[in-house]
């Protein structure tokens, strides 16, 4: 019994931490707004080493089919990775459509999450982050494309914030439970 408890107490522990530097990192975010656009230059050059991965992946691939599948890859990462470099403020108008999805999914699934569980202590939380999230996403979508230079890093830091918030409840509930 005492086994399981200090287990639970660690994994709550690593929950904890966890909130804590969500919270830290979207305080940064909404502090340093505009520094999101470095994003898109660090994410151009992660697609362009990808497509040399893929390249070179290609000629250790057994088959026809398979390098030609390799090498579409490549030409795919290495086109948005020029492009993103290229054309930073496009690429930064792109992520944020682009996070703008990713927050309406998040939203989806922590919506999902609550139902399953929504008898636990403190699972409203869940439900209120993905009421938060779901705003950010609908506000991006509403805002797009002219705002993209301050939005991601401003709603990126909300969602962090709301987040974290909601892993630290849960794992403070947690930890009365255990």
């Amino acid at each position: 019994m005492n086994g399981d408890n200090s287990s639970g107490r660690s994994g709550t522990g690593w929950m904890m931490v966890w909130g804590i530097v969500m919270l830290i990192c979207g305080i940064a975010a909404i502090a340093l707004p505009w520094a999101s656009g470095i994003v898109v230059i660090v994410i151009g050059w992660v697609l362009l080493f990808s497509a040399v991965s893929h390249l070179i992946f290609a000629f250790h691939t057994h088959g026809i089919g398979g390098v030609l599948w390799q090498i579409l890859l490549a030409l795919v990462y290495g086109a948005a990775g020029v492009f993103m470099l290229m054309n930073p403020l496009a690429g930064l108008v792109t992520l944020t459509l682009v996070l703008a999805i990713f927050l309406l999914i998040e939203a989806a699934l922590e919506i999902a999450l609550y139902f399953q569980l929504r008898r636990g202590m403190n699972a409203g939380w869940i439900l209120f982050d993905a009421i938060v999230t779901l705003f950010l996403a609908i506000l991006i979508w509403s805002q797009w494309p002219s705002s993209a230079l301050w939005f991601i890093g401003t709603i990126i830091g909300i969602s962090l914030i709301f987040s974290g918030i909601s892993r630290l409840s849960l794992a403070s509930a947690m930890r009365r439970r255990t």
